[in-house]
């Protein structure tokens, strides 16, 4: 998916770019697989801001995404679409009874290809088979962690994991983190890469675009005062003050690691992302 670059007509313009949705084929939503989708602005049930920079934006609707692919009828792609909640494109599927549902569409995914779900499936771009049944070697996507729930991991636009090796009912998967962890072999997974390559390479080029996402400015907190932030006070431009940054709440921030050591699914990582 090639991107379309501007001539520098106007500043915002010098260096943004969009997708060239080439391999868009349809252009409109299927009304059976939308449903409404509320804004919160950030806030809780009590109407409090507990993630804060959010508000406004475009109005968007949900579209249905079949993850768990239980049919086990061929079905035929309709078209690909654009999903406004999410970086990669989908692929509207219509089986031979009519029924009709949304997937994560692969790379290589067109209009009027056949998809099949199941351990008979061949080896190809947008059918789902259980792990104990595709090669290893293959790079798949969309991959539940537990049987039946529907895929869980490696969902996003270009992303694909790569399945190392299976034994004792598990199997080996590097996610694309880098991170290698072992997921039971019924758990089902779609064979190739995410869609939509090139969605990392867009160019925002505009405030406009970032509010068009829901997303408000954020101060820095070096601008702010000492009572508003841990990094603020100081004459002129001063350093933040503390061996690494702080969130506006004094909790380390940028790098620090997060996940707890004692995580119920610690045991199922065999090697971590960034792991020397």
């Amino acid at each position: 998916m090639p991107t379309i670059k501007y001539k520098p007509t106007t500043p915002s313009r010098r260096n943004m770019s969009v997708p060239s949705f080439e391999e868009i084929t349809k252009s409109t939503p299927e009304k059976s697989l939308v449903v409404i989708k509320k804004k919160h602005a950030g806030r809780n049930s009590a109407g409090r801001i507990t993630v804060r920079h959010r508000g406004g934006g475009n109005k968007t609707k949900y579209r249905i995404i079949d993850f768990r692919r239980l049919g086990t009828e061929p079905a035929t792609v309709a078209g690909i679409e654009y999903d406004p909640n999410r970086s990669a494109y989908i692929a509207l599927l219509e089986n031979e009874s009519g029924k009709k549902s949304y997937i994560i569409a692969p790379v290589g995914l067109s209009t009027g290809d056949k998809v099949y779900t199941g351990p008979d499936a061949d080896i190809k771009a947008g059918n789902t088979l259980p792990l104990a049944n595709i090669p290893v070697g293959t790079y798949v996507h969309s991959i539940e962690l537990y049987p039946g729930k529907g895929g869980q991991l490696v969902r996003s636009a270009g992303a694909a994991a790569q399945l190392l090796s299976k034994e004792n009912g598990k199997a080996l998967v590097r996610l694309p983190s880098g991170e290698v962890r072992t997921i039971p072999m019924n758990c089902n997974a779609t064979i190739g890469q995410v869609g939509n390559i090139e969605h990392d390479t867009v160019k925002v080029g505009k405030a406009g675009k970032t509010r068009h996402k829901g997303i408000r400015p954020t101060v820095r907190g070096s601008v702010m005062n000492p009572v508003d932030h841990p990094h603020g006070g100081g004459e002129g431009k001063s350093p933040v003050g503390h061996p690494g940054p702080l969130t506006p709440w004094g909790k380390p921030a940028l790098g620090y690691k997060t996940r707890k050591h004692k995580a119920r699914t610690e045991k199922f990582i065999v090697k971590h992302r960034n792991a020397k």
